[in-house]
C-alpha cells in the first residue's frame, strides 16, 4: 500500500481511493465515467468511442454475453478450452476449494501454485518449496482474495455472477526458470498483436510483436521492456491458431497461453487487459488498438 504522503501528493489518487472504497454507491454506467476520466486523464466518450481504453469501457457497460463468465472463470474455462480446443493443452488442476480452511496443505505437491478464480495475475501464489510456507499466513491471504468483489472494483461485467472459489494448479515452469506469458491481443478472430511477458520476479518485462513475431516499439504502463528479442516460439503458429479459435465471434479477448518444451499450453482468457486503461504507451496505439475493435449493436 502507497504511504499516505503520496495520496496527499495526488488528488486523482484521492478521488480514485473514494470511489473504490464506496464502489456500491454508483452506477455502473457512472463508476466508469469517473474512474476513466481520473486514470486516463481525459473525459470518456461513449457515444462516439475511438480509442482502445475507450471502447473496452463501453464494452463493459454493454456486451454481456453469459458465456464470458465462464470464460473469465479459471476454473470453468479448463472446460470450455479442452472443448473448443484440446484437454491436452491445459494444465492439471490437483484442487479445488470454496474456502482456504478446506485445504489440506499436507496432501498437497512440494510445487504448486494456488489462486482464486476469480481474480488478476498479480494474486496468483506460487510456491517453489512447500516446507518454506507459513500455510496460516497463506489461508488468510486466500481468503481475502475470495471476499475480494472484481465487479464492483472494476465493473467488469464477466466476474459479477462467478462462484468464488480456490483452484491449486501444477506447478510449472520453461527454459528459463519461469513461466513467460503469451498474451495474444484478438479482435473476432484475428490477431492483432503479442505481449510477452517475462522476469516475473524481478524486472517484470513486457515486449510487443505483431502476428508475423516482428518487435514492435510498444512500452506497456505495467512494466518496461526487456533488453533482449525473444525467440520465436516451437509452438507459436499452434498458438496463433488456438488464439483465432477462442476469439471467434467476440469483439475482443486476450488469450494467454505458455510454452513449456516445446508443448503449448492454455493460461486464461482476458476481456479487459489493465481493467481497460493501458494505452500501449501513446494515443497512436490506443488509436491503432480502437480501430481493430468494431463495437456490436446495443440490445435494447
Amino acid at each position: 500500500m502507497l504511504p499516505f504522503r503520496h495520496y496527499l501528493r495526488s488528488p486523482k489518487l484521492i478521488f480514485l481511493g473514494v470511489i473504490h472504497s464506496i464502489p456500491q454507491v454508483f452506477t455502473d454506467r457512472l463508476y466508469v465515467y469517473i474512474e476513466y476520466s481520473l486514470k486516463m486523464g481525459k473525459l470518456l466518450n461513449l457515444r462516439n468511442p475511438r480509442y482502445f481504453t475507450e471502447k473496452l469501457q463501453w464494452l463493459k457497460l454493454y456486451d454481456r454475453s453469459p458465456e464470458y463468465s465462464v470464460m473469465v472463470d479459471k476454473i470453468e474455462v479448463k472446460k470450455y478450452v479442452a472443448e473448443a480446443i484440446s484437454d491436452n493443452c491445459i494444465i492439471p488442476t490437483i484442487g479445488t476449494w470454496d474456502h482456504a480452511d478446506e485445504i489440506d496443505f499436507e496432501q498437497l505437491p512440494k510445487q504448486f501454485v494456488l489462486k482464486c478464480n476469480h481474480t488478476g495475475g498479480g494474486n496468483v501464489f506460487i510456491c517453489k518449496d512447500k516446507t518454506k510456507i507459513d500455510f496460516d499466513q497463506l489461508r488468510a491471504k486466500l481468503n481475502a482474495q475470495l471476499s475480494t468483489n472484481t465487479f464492483l472494483r472494476t465493473r467488469e461485467w464477466p466476474y459479477k455472477n462467478i462462484k468464488r472459489r480456490i483452484l491449486c494448479e501444477k506447478y510449472m515452469e520453461d527454459e528459463s526458470g519461469e513461466l513467460r506469458d503469451y498474451k495474444f491481443y484478438c479482435f473476432d478472430g484475428k490477431v492483432k498483436l503479442l505481449l510477452i511477458a517475462s522476469n516475473r520476479f524481478t524486472t517484470h518485462n513486457f515486449d510487443y510483436y505483431d502476428s508475423e513475431f516482428n518487435k514492435l516499439d510498444i512500452t506497456s504502463t505495467e512494466g518496461p521492456n526487456s533488453l533482449i528479442n525473444h525467440k520465436r516460439p516451437e509452438t507459436f503458429n499452434e498458438m496463433i491458431e488456438t488464439a483465432k479459435k477462442l476469439s471467434k465471434g467476440i469483439p475482443h479477448v486476450r488469450v494467454d497461453l505458455y510454452e513449456i518444451h516445446g508443448k503449448m499450453y492454455f493460461g486464461e482468457l482476458t476481456f479487459f487487459d489493465s481493467s481497460g486503461y493501458d494505452n500501449f504507451g501513446s494515443d497512436e496505439w490506443n488509436l491503432i488498438m480502437g480501430d481493430e475493435l468494431e463495437l456490436p449493436s446495443i440490445r435494447k
